[in-house]
């Protein structure tokens, strides 16, 4: 049985649903979120698969990782000192 789609703001939920049924076998499909964090997520996801075949791309997606890495580390450790 397949679940019921999940309403979002943008799409009343129908991305939901096709994120899910264009999914045929044997193609490989990639999804990204509708709104905020869909394009720069499509866009490190590019990244991504350019950078196997790109040494210098690759270079730069490991210095943003380590940066991502460090600042979400930063925030946990505010986050702690809060409490």
């Amino acid at each position: 049985m397949i679940g019921l789609p999940v309403p979002t703001p943008e799409l009343g939920g129908l991305d939901s649903l096709l994120s899910t049924v264009q999914m045929p076998g044997d193609v490989p499909v990639a999804c990204m979120a509708v709104g905020m964090g869909g394009p720069r997520n499509a866009g490190l996801f590019a990244v991504q698969i350019l950078a196997t075949a790109d040494a210098d791309l690759r270079k730069a997606l490991r210095k943003y990782r380590k940066e991502m890495a460090e600042k979400v580390s930063r925030r946990a450790e505010e986050i702690r000192n809060r409490s």
